[in-house]
């Protein structure tokens, strides 16, 4: 993973002055990179029974995908609202520059679900929050959650609930 770290750029005062927004773009277009971070998240959740990936928007799109590609499972989008075409349910989150609502379809996760959560980055965790319990009142059998790139200064994880597992693949 040090090879990927290598590869994030920091971008100072993004969105908003006084955030030092951490830039994966620099880390996704270089192709060992990438395929270690594919390698890697697919390989934490290859033997868990995963039948559903939830990407978060935007970036968590792209490991996402990746994750669900490689252990084929369905995929599902996390969107801000009025991005999805069908029913939806939502939930209103705090960010550490405002605040944002999430949205995935009605339909789109079962009880029989084993479900992982992915996103880019873990800042203070209200995204990531308020996705899981979108998630959680769809009933599924399980719910991880993973990032590729934890800022522990913000201590995120104490937005997330104590019952998820928590993955990052860097965190500093």
């Amino acid at each position: 993973m040090e090879y990927v770290k290598s590869k994030v750029r920091n971008i100072y005062d993004f969105p908003v002055k006084g955030v030092i927004f951490k830039d994966l773009t620099t880390a996704l277009k270089d192709q060992k990179a990438l395929h270690i971070i594919g390698k890697t998240l697919s390989d934490l959740y290859r033997d868990k029974g995963i039948t559903k990936v939830i990407g978060i928007e935007s970036r968590g799109f792209i490991g996402g995908s990746i994750m669900a590609y490689e252990l084929g499972a369905g995929f599902v989008p996390a969107r801000k609202p009025g991005k999805l075409p069908a029913d939806t349910v939502s939930r209103s989150f705090k960010k550490e520059y405002g605040t944002d609502t999430i949205e995935i379809h009605r339909d789109a996760i079962t009880e029989d679900d084993i479900v992982v959560i992915h996103d880019d980055v873990l800042a203070t965790g209200g995204t990531m929050a308020a996705t899981y319990e979108l998630v959680k009142s769809m009933n599924p059998k399980k719910i991880y959650i993973n990032f590729i790139f934890e800022i522990t200064a913000l201590d995120g994880r104490k937005a997330l609930p104590a019952e998820a597992e928590v993955t990052s693949l860097i965190a500093e």
